[in-house]
């Protein structure tokens, strides 16, 4: 053997040493690779009905959001409204004070007096006679009531 075989002999060794040192490395590291192949495989299986669960959640979420919209132009229309009658209480409360204002004019006066006190003695009057009257009657009543038990009991 001559020197040049030994040195291609020994590369030879070496090259198959070098070879068997990185086969190992690749060959976990194929392991490595099918592992996670298979996580993504997997994550992939799942990843499809969470996204569908999402798909309806959302959908919900935006049926909500169109209800609640629909109620908001409810209470818009509400507060329009409620903004028209507080503007014709406003009007109405206006009316009220002047009217009042009118009012208190016209009983400073002293004909004004006079005749609300005529009024007041009319009306006093007219109560004290009903109130007669209805004693009256009352005692009517309670006569006949009288005259009927004294006739049952015979």
């Amino acid at each position: 053997m001559s020197l040049a075989e030994v040195a291609a002999l020994i590369a030879a060794i070496a090259f198959l040493v070098v070879c068997a040192a990185v086969a190992v490395p690749l060959l976990r590291l194929r392991h490595t690779v099918d592992a996670a192949t298979e996580t993504l495989n997997d994550f992939n299986d799942r990843l499809g009905p969470m996204l569908n669960n999402v798909n309806i959640t959302i959908e919900s979420v935006n049926t909500a959001l169109g209800q609640t919209k629909e109620t908001l132009d409810g209470v818009n229309l509400q507060l329009a409204r409620l903004d028209a009658i507080t503007s014709h209480v406003s009007q109405v409360t206006a009316n009220v004070a002047n009217l009042t204002t009118i009012v208190t004019s016209a009983a400073s006066s002293p004909l004004a007096k006079a005749a609300a006190f005529g009024f007041g003695v009319r009306r006093a009057a007219a109560r004290r006679r009903a109130a007669a009257e209805e004693a009256e009657i009352r005692e009517r009543i309670r006569q006949e009531r009288r005259e009927r038990r004294a006739g049952d009991d015979r």
